[in-house]
């Protein structure tokens, strides 16, 4: 890019009053959009985030992905996306670093890695673990693209973002990004991130419904992408 890059960032939030201060004061000061989505809290995460100068959308209908849907329906043009969530488990700080590939034009979307990275002792649980390595190998046997991670700390280039057409409301958001960005061709890459333990407790993989869901609905659009990527 010739000129300084102009980056949104869109972080989906739900009763995360004790972190998002955190989150929002880490944001490298090179990003000029945040935007966090307030999806039902019951709690002050609105009102926190307001104070330190975010754009915050009120998203009553729960769900990740719809959270992440209404972010990218207030954006205004910018030239990257990242995704951030807004329980202070990533580190916002690493931002700089998870675009510089798409900057330099090696890269149209970056996947931030928890696993090759550095993680905190009970960071990322068992069942979050073996969720990565079973999608990743699915997605590497039934589209040829390797990951490591559906992490959630994500860029994209907006145009990129813009093409892959999201839908999913759910658990199912991350991993549609991938094997969408695989069906398409596009260039992805991912490096390393530092990962620590949430603040508060895990609305997917802290509960054994949650997991359970977010694990069923992975799969199943793992498998559904891949049968419309045999008929291409």
């Amino acid at each position: 890019m010739d000129s300084p890059a102009f980056i949104s960032v869109i972080i989906p939030a739900l009763d995360e009053e004790e972190a998002i201060a955190n989150v929002l004061r880490d944001i490298p000061a090179t990003v000029q959009q945040v935007i966090v989505v307030d999806n039902g809290s019951r709690d002050r995460t609105a009102e926190v985030a307001r104070s330190l100068g975010a754009l915050v959308v009120e998203e009553p209908r729960r769900g990740y992905g719809q959270a992440c849907l209404t972010g990218i329906a207030q954006l205004q043009h910018p030239d990257i996306v990242v995704f951030l969530d807004g329980d202070y488990s990533d580190y916002p700080e690493e931002l700089t670093a998870l675009v510089q590939p798409i900057i330099a034009a090696e890269a149209d979307m970056v996947i931030g890695s928890r696993t090759t990275g550095k993680r905190e002792p009970g960071a990322l649980l068992p069942q979050a673990r073996f969720g990565n390595w079973l999608s990743t190998r699915l997605i590497r046997l039934l589209f040829g693209v390797s990951f490591t991670d559906l992490g959630p700390f994500r860029a994209l280039r907006y145009d990129a973002l813009k093409r892959l057409s999201m839908q999913d409301r759910d658990f199912g958001w991350t991993v549609e990004m991938q094997v969408k960005a695989a069906r398409l061709g596009l260039r992805s890459t991912e490096i390393p991130v530092r990962y620590r333990r949430r603040i508060g407790t895990s609305k997917i993989t802290g509960t054994l419904s949650g997991t359970l869901r977010a694990g069923h609905k992975i799969l199943w659009t793992i498998f559904r992408y891949a049968r419309y990527h045999e008929g291409d």
